[in-house]
């Protein structure tokens, strides 16, 4: 049998023949770091005539595209998002510094230019004396996410003890519960959620006592604490779990007479079933919503969701025209306002939530310019606090990068929602980023990306313990069952 050819790493290193990345050890370790800090370049790198040029031409984005272009980092350029996470922007940002008018912020100037090492006799401004050299790094990847929330956010146990001894209202504690959820995700406050339907709301369903006054407001209050339980099932990979919520929280909100609420039920109902992959299914349910609603006063957010979900339903049957229909009328819908008062019960459904339907709707049908463009406004729209919704949004951005043959971009929007959801306890994101590693296989060989795999293998490792976290238990009126 013929031995088998000797291959080597770009740096001179025999590698295993075995290694299928064309990189050995230490040039893997170094295309790591790349991902979160700058290099430390020779001091020949600044005399490249290009860099000069740029450096010459006073314009810090000429520069930055120099730096990124520079021979030193191999035959393919830095991407732009790499060099935008180290930079603390987006890459959308860092292609405007690039193409835009000079930067005329001296305290980002002189912050990148520490952060990039760039020698201060080549630069047009002074650096203040004193400052570390790399300020404004970012810190790299590290650590599984913790097993409970962060300090800034209360524990659930000690959320719920408030509610009880404090008298919260419904509405009050549906409204905490709501915001901490969005920013922590469905694994920390399942639990939370149903042992306040339990031990709070059941009890009064089926003992009269009337919420605040109000003689259905107890059945409103349980219909949507059961549909927020719902999603919390959901974001936790429990969907047979969540369609029960749902469908349980429909007839609480038909007993409590809230149209609005109904018909944002079955909005919930129609985005489940687009999830396990049931359009038709998907649409009957938007088609009941509006049906919900014309029973009583319009809610245009709801309104907006439900003819959103209908387009998506037109996206997976390949039907452009009737989807985009369908977006355009909720746009229309969205900008109006309401009759009347809308339900304070109903989930805020806004422009980053259209757009990320919307984004949804593109991709599926394969135009993904438009795609990434909606995807792009959620991550604009939504407040970094936002951790769940902006790490979709992100991780939608990520595959659409994917299919449009631009791996290294994508592996550095993925790593800043790496560093984002550490502490997200969302199934549905780490699903997600097992994804990512299937599609990303095929580009392995791409540098970036084998570095970024390696981060990836290593973070979901730690996350997977989210599988098997939420509690297999759920709550039927006053009673607690087996799911």
């Amino acid at each position: 049998m013929a031995p088998r050819p000797l291959h080597y790493c770009s740096c001179g290193t025999r590698l295993a023949s075995d290694n299928r990345t064309g990189r050995c050890a230490g040039c893997r370790q170094r295309d790591r770091e790349r991902f979160v800090r700058p290099q430390a370049v020779p001091e020949e790198f600044w005399s490249h005539a290009e860099l000069r040029a740029a450096l010459g031409s006073r314009h810090f984005g000429r520069v930055l595209r120099a730096y990124r272009c520079h021979p030193f980092h191999g035959v393919r350029p830095l991407a732009q998002g790499i060099v935008a996470r180290w930079l603390g922007i987006n890459q959308s940002q860092l292609s405007r510094l690039e193409n835009g008018p000079p930067l005329q912020d001296l305290e980002r100037l002189v912050a990148w230019a520490r952060l990039l090492a760039i020698p201060e006799y080549l630069l047009w401004f002074r650096l203040p004396a004193g400052q570390a050299a790399a300020a404004g790094a970012t810190e790299p990847l590290r650590g599984n996410p913790a097993a409970t929330p962060p300090s800034d956010v209360q524990p659930p146990a000690l959320m719920l003890s408030g509610f009880m001894q404090n008298r919260v209202n419904d509405l009050a504690a549906m409204q905490s519960l709501r915001t901490a959820d969005s920013q922590l995700g469905g694994g920390y406050f399942y639990a939370t959620v149903a042992t306040y339907l339990q031990h709070n709301v059941g009890p009064r369903l089926f003992g009269g006592g009337p919420v605040d006054g109000e003689e259905d407001g107890v059945f409103t209050a349980a219909a949507a604490i059961t549909e927020m339980a719902g999603w919390m099932a959901h974001d936790a990979g429990r969907d047979t779990l969540a369609e029960r919520h749902f469908r349980r929280a429909l007839g609480l909100a038909h007993a409590g007479q809230d149209h609005q609420l109904g018909a944002h039920i079955f909005g919930s109902l129609s985005h489940l079933a687009h999830h396990t992959g049931q359009a038709k299914q998907a649409v009957a349910y938007a088609v009941e919503g509006h049906k919900r609603l014309r029973a009583g006063a319009p809610h245009p957010a709801v309104e907006a969701r439900l003819l959103a979900m209908q387009a998506r339903g037109y996206a997976v049957l390949g039907e452009d025209a009737a989807c985009g229909q369908q977006l355009r009328k909720a746009e229309k819908v969205l900008a109006g306002a309401p009759d009347e008062g809308p339900s304070p019960w109903v989930s805020p459904f806004d422009h980053a939530s259209l757009a990320a339907e919307a984004a949804r709707c593109f991709r599926r049908l394969r135009r993904y310019g438009a795609a990434r463009r909606q995807a792009e406004r959620v991550v604009e729209l939504r407040p970094r606090h936002r951790a769940r919704s902006r790490a979709f949004a992100q991780l939608m951005l990520v595959s659409i990068l994917i299919a449009e043959g631009k791996p290294d971009e994508a592996c550095a929007v993925a790593a800043e929602v790496l560093e984002a959801t550490r502490s997200l306890g969302s199934y549905l994101v780490v699903q997600q980023l097992d994804e990512l590693e299937r599609l990303l296989g095929p580009f392995r060989r791409n540098r970036d990306v084998a570095a970024f795999l390696d981060i990836l293998s290593a973070e979901l490792r730690e996350r997977r313990w989210l599988a098997n976290w939420l509690p297999a238990v759920e709550v039927t009126g006053s009673s607690t069952v087996a799911p």
